[in-house]
């Protein structure tokens, strides 16, 4: 079955007259689907679930279902006192009544309303687009706060659980085949004493949810700046696609990864180590907007723990890209030969601008907490 015949497994009024694949390098196959009637035109996001990493469709789509539908429950009884049209998507069901069909391959499917005239960027573009990604990813906290996290699947078990990486860094290293990457490239053997003098720093987020101060709360997972909307008209943010990756964990994953996404204005994928650092003016501003929202539901020990987070996150993937190298490059799709090894530098590197920022951005945190 193809994704023309999938598209009209949906309960959406009209014939289709148009299907057009979006995204490049997204981990599942995205289209942008066109149906209309005599009268009316209905766009929306067509989606086939990428197995190979969400393991349990089903579970995926009930932790959205479920998390939106609570969400939007908030957004209207809100509206009245906003200062936008918040939006977020909304499952489309398919004709069967479920969230989802299935094609004839076994290949899950979804079907998701789109986000009206609003556009995603790339990197953020200046500190009042930062604090607007930061407002955004505090609304969304804020009002899926109150949803019962036990209520919800883990649907990427380990998923930002650093010591679990850790683990698998050091299982990987210890392979013949990694023991060969690491002694033929001098900076492969720099990042492994990187990594070995942060080693009492990976368990922080994990060992302070085990001492009680700090709780699982529903999160969305992957709050990087191009799933980020923005209002077309108005400048200002309007929603938080992608929620693939909503399920059970810390608030923490998600604020450090929106820095760590946003605050780095040479992305992930420079060469030129100069110009990776942590930009304080984008950071405050994203901080300013976050704490907005955020505020209202943070305890005093989730504050305490925001920049260990931001530091925490970009040692992680940084550690991610590195195993993935050292194990010859099995999980991240590369370009060119040392591609992941030299992502890792990146997150080395900005892990160390935020290392030297940390009097700066804590006293910015304290300032807006």
């Amino acid at each position: 079955m193809n994704a023309e015949s999938v598209a009209n497994h949906f309960q959406v009024p009209g014939r289709l007259v148009a299907l057009q694949p979006i995204g490049a390098g997204n981990v599942n196959d995205t289209y942008r689907v066109i149906f209309r009637t005599t009268f009316s035109e209905e766009q929306f996001i067509l989606q086939r679930i990428n197995q190979a990493v969400f393991k349990d469709p089903v579970a995926v789509m009930a932790n959205m279902k479920a998390v939106t539908d609570h969400a939007h429950r908030r957004i209207e009884a809100e509206a009245d006192q906003a200062d936008r049209i918040w939006q977020l998507p909304r499952v489309i069901p398919a004709k069967d009544g479920r969230d989802y069909t299935v094609d004839g391959k076994g290949h899950y499917w979804r079907a998701l309303s789109m986000i009206a005239s609003s556009t995603n960027y790339e990197k953020v573009n200046e500190p009042e687009h930062a604090a607007e990604a930061g407002r955004v990813l505090g609304y969304f906290q804020r009002i899926i706060s109150d949803f019962p996290a036990g209520e919800l699947a883990d649907t990427l078990p380990g998923f930002h659980i650093a010591p679990g990486y850790l683990g698998k860094y050091d299982r990987v290293l210890a392979s013949e085949g990694a023991q060969e990457r690491l002694f033929a490239v001098s900076e492969a053997r720099r990042l492994a004493k990187f990594v070995e003098q942060r080693r009492g720093f990976v368990s922080v987020l994990e060992d302070a949810k085990e001492r009680g101060e700090l709780h699982l709360r529903p999160i969305h997972g992957d709050p990087k700046i191009t799933n980020v909307m923005i209002d077309d008209f108005t400048g200002k943010g309007t929603a938080i696609v992608d929620l693939d990756t909503v399920k059970p964990g810390l608030i923490h994953y998600d604020f450090g990864d929106a820095v760590r996404s946003g605050c780095n204005p040479a992305g992930e994928e420079t060469s030129d180590l100069s110009e990776v650092y942590l930009d304080l003016d984008l950071f405050s501003a994203l901080v300013r907007g976050y704490l907005t929202e955020a505020r209202e539901f943070l305890t005093e020990s989730d504050k305490k723990y925001l920049y260990d987070s931001v530091r925490l996150i970009a040692f992680e993937l940084g550690l991610r890209f590195y195993t993935d190298y050292l194990a010859g490059d099995v999980y991240f799709k590369i370009n060119y030969e040392a591609q992941n090894l030299n992502r890792a530098r990146v997150q080395f590197a900005l892990c160390e601008s935020i290392e030297a920022r940390e009097g700066k951005m804590r006293g910015i945190l304290e300032k807006y907490c």
